[in-house]
């Protein structure tokens, strides 16, 4: 069993930065891919990106691309989520996942992950 523990959302205004951190407890952090999801009010939980076990990969949807940033610390059982140049449909809560399997990349897809976080929200004003 792993434990993830999302921190760093908060309230900003568009165009600011904020980075979301995902520290793991319980598992070998560091052979599985790891992934960030975000669910705004009356929708799904969409995927975002996520990052490889060996950080050498990442992937992230065509609506953050160039503006969010996901990178590990495998020493520090972290990953983050560096968003920059926010708008007010980043607005969600985020949440962090786990992949079921390991060694592998990022699975695009919410049923590959074994474990979530508790998620934080970000709210970004116009």
């Amino acid at each position: 069993q792993v434990q993830l523990v999302e921190s760093g959302g908060g309230l900003v205004q568009a165009g600011d930065s904020l980075r979301l951190s995902c520290a793991a407890s319980g598992r070998t952090f560091s052979l599985y891919a790891m992934g960030w999801f975000r669910q705004a009010p009356g929708k799904d939980r969409d995927f975002v990106g996520g990052i490889s076990w060996s950080g050498e990969s990442t992937y992230y949807v065509d609506s953050v691309k160039g503006r969010f940033t996901i990178s590990r610390n495998n020493a520090k059982n972290t990953v983050y989520l560096q968003m920059n140049s926010l708008k007010p449909e980043d607005t969600a809560v985020y949440y962090c996942a786990i992949a079921k399997t390991p060694l592998s990349a990022a699975p695009l897809n919410a049923r590959d992950y074994a474990q979530w976080g508790q998620g934080t929200q970000v709210t970004v004003s116009s």
